[in-house]
């Protein structure tokens, strides 16, 4: 079968955009699909349609990304959803049309990041929200997730989300962070490195500093109750290394509760296709093991962006370029000595950006202490009410790595397949049997990646559009 494309990239956040573009530029035919309705990403997410926002507001960097892509010969298919990658490679994609199937002898993965929350009692209540899902509710449809808000996890995303909140007239009651200001302090000569990030943040602690917002520094959240939706959150200290410490505990009446713990990468397309992957707790867990140019261990299979390790938005950019400029050359589009031209700049402002990343990584990383404080009664699994002492009790029960875990508890089985539960839950499944966390391996990947319906797949039809076979003879 003849390819439909030289390069399909899945995913067209930063890495992906760039990707795409890096390729087509030296002359492939490259097909980008994104289930959200435009290109951008998480980070550069578009408003919703007919909803009017700045620019300096949303971001200059998606709409200058955008446009670039809209105006270069790639094939951009928003709003459609990737239900299942092949060997070949074969992209099944759900969307507007119906089914339709793709193929190419090269496929670039960015399909990004997971938000990770590390559960508590009352983390399944309307009303608790991720802290990456509130910064795409207020960037996409200029909506608080709640009247009186309390913001709680650690990293930049908390500065961010509380930013934001503050900027569009939103209450913050308080902010639980699992860090300290010393933990602040260490990142800043790093920081420094990038003195655009590092001003937006000081005027990030500015504005919330002038807004006399509670923050409670090595403070998360104990409990959230209430009877139809979330009514009071109680936050207490807690150590070092994240776990609940002795001290005075604070309840704080709420309507929302804005809460993450990090990133998890989306790495199921490189598992699904058998690429080698390696466990790296500080970039966010299990990732595609790849080159500096992308490359996994697939020939012809690309991953870049978060979904290869948590760096963040610039080095997915870079990432991005990198693996298509790294198509390119295995397509024998570009000779060697414009490959290593080309490729010379984004790799030296990588390794100059890698200390920022790597310390803003740090401090979003799962800490075993944080999983370990999870009380025994707690779902960890939401999509099938599997709780911590189910997990635990499946490693007592003989269940030796995570897809024994799953087959006993059902743990990973409901509609989101395990990206809200799985690093978690494979985090104390490991602790339960006293072994380190890469032994207990990773839930195997399957079609479908994500939930689609029949009608997503048959489209629309009239019952003369069925095929009828013709009668046997008699």
């Amino acid at each position: 079968m003849t390819p439909d494309f030289d390069l399909m990239v899945i995913g067209a956040g930063p890495a992906g955009c760039q990707s795409g573009l890096a390729a087509s530029r030296h002359g492939l035919s490259v097909l980008l699909v994104d289930e959200a309705a435009d290109a951008g990403g998480q980070v550069d997410r578009a408003p919703a349609s007919g909803l009017l926002m700045k620019l300096a507001e949303h971001g200059e960097n998606g709409h200058e990304l955008r446009r670039r892509v809209i105006n270069s010969a790639i094939t951009l298919r928003c709003g459609c959803r990737v239900w299942s990658v092949s060997d070949g490679f074969r992209v099944d994609v759900a969307g507007p049309s119906g089914h339709e199937a793709f193929s190419a002898p090269r496929l670039s993965a960015a399909s990004g990041a997971y938000e990770r929350v590390v559960p508590f009692p009352g983390w399944t209540l309307p009303g608790v929200i991720g802290l990456a899902a509130a910064t795409t509710l207020i960037k996409s449809q200029g909506m608080l997730p709640g009247r009186r808000i309390v913001l709680a996890g650690c990293g930049p995303l908390l500065l961010l989300v509380a930013s934001k909140v503050l900027a569009v007239g939103g209450e913050i009651a308080a902010i639980a962070d699992l860090a300290s200001p010393a933990d602040w302090l260490i990142t800043l000569p790093r920081a420094l490195r990038r003195p655009p990030l590092a001003i937006r943040g000081v005027g990030w602690a500015v504005g919330i500093g002038r807004s006399r917002v509670p923050i409670y520094f090595r403070h998360g959240v104990r409990t959230a109750t209430g009877r139809d939706r979330i009514e009071s959150v109680e936050i207490g200290p807690l150590d070092r290394s994240g776990a609940p410490a002795a001290g005075n505990t604070i309840s704080i009446e709420v309507d929302a509760l804005a809460v993450g713990h990090g990133l998890v990468p989306g790495a199921e397309i490189p598992q699904l296709l058998g690429a080698e992957m390696i466990f790296d707790r500080l970039h966010g867990g299990w990732i595609p093991q790849v080159d500096k140019f992308g490359r996994t261990s697939r020939p012809g299979l690309y991953a870049v962006g978060d979904g290869a390790g948590i760096r963040g938005a610039e080095p997915a950019l870079l990432a991005g370029e990198l693996a298509g400029l790294a198509a390119a050359r295995d397509a024998g589009r570009i000779s060697a000595a414009t490959y290593d031209y080309e490729t010379k700049k984004p790799l030296r402002r990588r390794r100059f950006y890698a200390p920022f990343a790597d310390a803003m990584a740090g401090m979003m990383a799962l800490r075993p202490e944080q999983a370990a404080g999870i009380p025994a009664e707690t779902v960890v699994c939401r999509c099938e009410d599997v709780t911590r002492e189910s997990i635990e009790n499946a490693a007592a029960a003989g269940a030796l790595d995570v897809n024994q875990m799953k087959h006993f508890t059902r743990c990973g089985m409901g509609p989101c397949q395990g990206r809200m539960c799985g690093d978690v839950a494979a985090e104390l499944f490991a602790q339960s049997r006293k072994v380190q966390r890469d032994t207990v391996g990773y839930w195997t990947a399957r079609p479908p990646l994500r939930p689609v319906t029949l009608s997503d797949l048959v489209g629309s039809f009239e019952y003369d559009d069925i095929p009828i076979p013709r009668p046997p003879p008699l």
